[in-house]
């Protein structure tokens, strides 16, 4: 069982940090981890209520408030289209301004093909001559690096992508390699928005070791989770089961504490990341509309 918490104020952070400190050293079940990806203080522990127990002692012993939280999932973008762009960058603000145009398309690089060239997205240089002096290259596939941290959907990072550079033009005074960095940053970021982008979110493949009698609700409730079963294993006595599933991550929050229930404690699982698939069209548009929801309240804040 794992939550997000924080504190609820920030001034309260350095006893947040001692507190999670002192209680992981005095008790080896409680695991304390930041999330690399969403930078979010995961606590892990034997279930709701022994989590529940750390938090409500953080407040008392140390005065900490605390929120928390289901985990973030760590989401993707990517993009379903082939879609061309060409696109001007051009800023004159006295003296020397800014200029770089770019030319070329954006399309799906499939898992297959990000496997041949060891990376998530690909650039791809098709330039003939001298339009785009070859010195600003390396620059516009710094652009594109730039511009794939950061989705169109809900600010997630974009993978499957493959940008392809045929053409563009430079001046002689004003192009610069921020020129032309900043240039096709705004391109592909411009045009991923009419390659019909599209949300990723990861799937665990998930181990379930239970007592056979167990095997009816146990797999019906990996269905209600909308997990995909693979296999289901009986062992040579027939007393025990080992079932396998794939599951969105996102749909295992709370599974510990549900399993133990099911099984009368004596259900285990482990899961380990599988992949990424594309979510359905519904959950698309609620994290779309939860991205909007936050980016406007961080504005107002601001």
């Amino acid at each position: 069982m794992s939550l997000a918490v924080k504190p609820k104020k920030t001034t309260m952070q350095g006893a947040f940090g001692k507190a999670l400190n002192k209680f992981s050293k005095e008790d080896p079940t409680l695991r304390v981890k930041v999330d690399p990806e969403t930078k979010e203080t995961i606590l892990s522990g034997m279930g709701e209520l022994h989590l529940e127990v750390y938090i409500e002692r953080m407040n008392r012993e140390y005065g900490v408030e605390c929120i928390t939280g289901q985990p973030n999932v760590n989401y993707k973008e990517t993009i379903n289209k082939k879609e061309s762009f060409d696109y001007v960058h051009k800023k004159q603000t006295g003296g020397s301004g800014q200029y770089a145009r770019v030319m070329g398309f954006i399309e799906p690089l499939s898992e297959e093909e990000q496997k041949e060239c060891g990376q998530v997205n690909e650039f791809d240089n098709q330039c003939i001559g001298t339009n785009i002096p070859p010195e600003y290259f390396s620059s516009c596939q710094k652009g594109m690096e730039d511009a794939v941290t950061k989705g169109a959907l809900v600010g997630a990072e974009v993978e499957g992508l493959r940008v392809v550079l045929q053409d563009g033009a430079s001046h002689a005074v004003d192009s610069s390699d921020m020129a032309f960095r900043i240039c096709m940053s705004n391109a592909i970021r411009e045009t991923m928005k009419k390659a019909n982008p599209s949300i990723l979110e990861p799937v665990m493949k998930v181990e379930i070791e239970i007592p056979t009698e167990f095997q009816g609700t146990v797999v019906a409730a990996v269905n209600r989770r909308m997990g995909l079963i693979q296999s289901s294993d009986i062992n040579d006595d027939g007393s025990g089961t080992k079932i396998v599933a794939d599951v969105p991550l996102a749909n295992m929050f709370g599974y510990s504490t549900e399993l133990r229930s099911l099984t009368q404690g004596k259900g285990e699982f482990s899961m380990e990341y599988l992949k990424h698939i594309q979510v359905p069209r519904n959950t698309q548009d609620e994290l779309m509309k939860k991205y909007k929801e936050e980016q406007e309240a961080s504005s107002k804040n601001n």
